[in-house]
């Protein structure tokens, strides 16, 4: 298995497979459909996708909220890949492409199942629990740089 990481936009060959690789590891758990909502944020910001020759194995969504914040979401890895450093690895590219592009904090909503993984990459929980799509969530940050 050779895994690349990519980005992509809503005008990629890829972009279909991507909202199908979404719905089936992160609305259908939970009994939703992600067909169903709003995609018109997908346009703003950049995708970061992880390939395994043609099919997605992984993805992360990065919208600009202002000039210096950027939200992190639907990140998700496919179940047999994790706990192999792949979501890490994603995160990490993601940060990266956040910081050239002049970012200088992050926000995500995490799942409670996932807020151990950010924790270990420097997120910290900014607000109590709140109900997203249906479960739990709770608001993260991460800073690359202090505010003057």
């Amino acid at each position: 298995m050779e895994l690349h990481i990519t980005e992509i936009n809503t005008q990629s060959k890829e972009y279909p497979q991507l909202l199908e690789f979404r719905n089936q590891w992160l609305r259908k758990p939970i009994g939703l459909n992600l067909m169903e909502e709003d995609l018109s944020d997908d346009e703003k910001g950049w995708i970061l996708i992880v390939l395994d020759e043609e099919e997605i194995m992984g993805c992360i969504m990065l919208h600009p909220l202002t000039e210096k914040l950027i939200k992190f979401r639907q990140m998700a890895i496919h179940p047999n890949l994790q706990g192999k450093g792949i979501g890490s690895t994603l995160l990490e590219d993601a940060e990266q492409l956040a910081k050239e592009k002049g970012f200088e904090k992050i926000v995500l909503h995490a799942r409670n199942t996932a807020i151990g993984f950010y924790e270990k990459a420097g997120y910290q929980s900014i607000s109590e629990p709140f109900t997203e799509v249906t479960i739990p969530h709770i608001l993260m940050k991460k800073q690359f740089h202090e505010f003057l």
